[in-house]
């Protein structure tokens, strides 16, 4: 599919069609626009893990349709057979990317429909969870709106933003959360420029974010990582907007490598900090960011680039794929529900 054929048209990373289960392949992104179709756990556990679909709103709703498509040949099969199978899947998608809380929550939700229904035949649980598995999705876009309405206020009317990694329709059910106010203030005439890190080491800032600003015909930039200060100084940035994978019950958050850094670079620079997550990404049982397991991903990613090695192969790398922001260095935190800030209290957000 060419990339042409994207422009204006909704941009859905996951979607259930007539039974089976399709994605888009984000690592192929932004010279393919390519289209995947996931047949079993044991094809989405490794999509998820090679972040071909990625971002916690979508990974919720992929480890949802995951779980789906996993029980969907044990339909027909007893009660305990059934439950067995759920109880195996759901354990294989947990553990494919553990910082991401949205999958948990996701699965949980499923989990506790099963449990309520369990008395019924194992295809009328099987309907149950398809069902609730398209209501997370469904719910996604409404909160993704919510969001861009709620984070609105905070966009001055001639505004140079600043974002890290990718927070667009990508990475949720299509309606974006961070990247999703960009949007809003675009369609709302706000005059706005972005400045698009470009997230290393897979560069999701570059490769995905600018694609969707593109598609969308917003003016950016696309930066280094280390140019954040120097563009904050030179340039006169606004406002720093990122997402979030798991936000604890004091406003800690965990987001993509690097947003710790921006996050002392913008209190250095008086720039005002903004998380953006869907409610589904507070952990209110967590009670700080101590708490946050942090996914620590292949050295390869930093030492190599699409395959190709950078350095020799002896050299030791490390490759953590999240870094937590400390509550006192968020200005607010932007969700569905309204706008929290300082001091955070999240438990019944």
């Amino acid at each position: 599919m060419s990339l042409a054929s994207t422009k204006k048209t909704p941009i859905r990373p996951i979607f259930w069609h007539r039974e089976r289960l399709f994605i888009i392949d984000q690592t192929a992104l932004p010279f393919e626009y390519k289209i995947l179709e996931i047949k079993s756990v044991e094809e989405m556990v490794p999509a998820i893990q090679r972040l071909a679909i990625r971002g916690a709103p979508a990974l919720g709703i992929a480890a949802a349709y995951g779980l789906v498509l996993g029980l969907k040949p044990f339909r027909h099969a007893n009660s305990d057979l059934f439950f067995e199978k759920l109880d195996h899947f759901s354990a294989l998608l947990t553990g494919s990317r553990p910082t991401a809380v949205n999958i948990s929550w996701a699965l949980t939700r499923l989990f506790q429909v099963a449990q309520q229904f369990r008395h019924e035949h194992p295809n009328a649980i099987w309907q149950r969870l398809r069902q609730t598995a398209r209501q997370i999705h469904n719910e996604d876009l409404q909160k993704g709106a919510a969001i861009a309405t709620n984070g609105l206020q905070f966009i001055p009317q001639k505004a140079r933003l600043l974002t890290h990694c990718n927070t667009g329709s990508l990475a949720t059910g299509g309606s974006g959360t961070a990247l999703g106010i960009i949007f809003k203030a675009h369609q709302a005439g706000r005059q706005i420029h972005v400045f698009v890190d470009e997230t290393r080491p897979l560069l999701q800032g570059a490769r995905l974010t600018a694609w969707e600003l593109h598609q969308a015909g917003i003016p950016f930039t696309l930066i280094t990582d280390n140019m954040a200060a120097y563009v904050m100084e030179r340039y006169g940035i606004d406002a720093v907007l990122v997402g979030a994978d798991r936000i604890a019950r004091n406003g800690d958050t965990a987001n993509k490598i690097g947003t710790y850094n921006l996050a002392i670079l913008a209190a250095y620079h008086h720039i005002p900090f903004y998380v953006v997550a869907p409610s589904s990404s507070i952990d209110g049982a967590l009670p700080d960011g101590a708490a946050i397991t942090i996914e620590q991903r292949p050295s390869q990613e930093v030492t190599h680039f699409r395959g190709q090695a950078l350095v020799p192969p002896e050299w030791d790398a490390i490759s953590p794929a999240f870094d937590i922001t400390p509550a006192h260095l968020i200005t607010a935190i932007i969700t569905e529900n309204g706008c929290y800030q300082k001091p955070f209290n999240l438990a019944e957000k």
